[in-house]
């Protein structure tokens, strides 16, 4: 990752690099709890205030999403040039990610009908995955 172009305008630190490494990498969905468990385990002077001012500054970077999967957490993922949704297992929490064109047809019409330019949105379902659902 050249530096500059890392963080376009912004000063890269090690801690900014470590923070976006770990979200690049570690599969997807982290909530800040989590970063900064995984920060901390690289570098002990990592602080909670500092995974939450660089998650702010990547977000309003475009670096990455904000995922909003449930009232009690946020989690992150890198932002990916493809459209992908979201599932959500309700008993273990898993998160799958998925591909559709009918998410599409659906931005089209609610466009056509409502005279709303439709410019992205937010879609995940909710359920039981493979391993929860004989158990629910």
């Amino acid at each position: 990752m050249a530096g500059r172009d890392l963080l376009p305008g912004q000063r890269v630190t090690r801690q900014r690099r470590l923070l976006l490494n770990i979200i690049r990498g570690g599969g997807g969905h982290l909530d800040a709890d989590e970063i900064y468990r995984r920060a901390r385990d690289l570098d002990p002077r990592v602080s909670l205030s500092t995974v939450y001012r660089n998650l702010s500054l990547f977000s309003r970077l475009g670096l990455i999403e904000e995922r909003h999967f449930d009232d009690a957490h946020h989690h992150y993922e890198a932002r990916t040039s493809s459209e992908h949704y979201h599932m959500r297992c309700v008993s273990c929490g898993k998160v799958i990610e998925f591909e559709s064109n009918l998410t599409e047809h659906i931005k089209e019409d609610a466009a056509r009908h409502t005279g709303f330019k439709v410019t992205g949105g937010e879609f995940h379902l909710v359920g039981y995955c493979r391993e929860c659902a004989p158990k629910s």
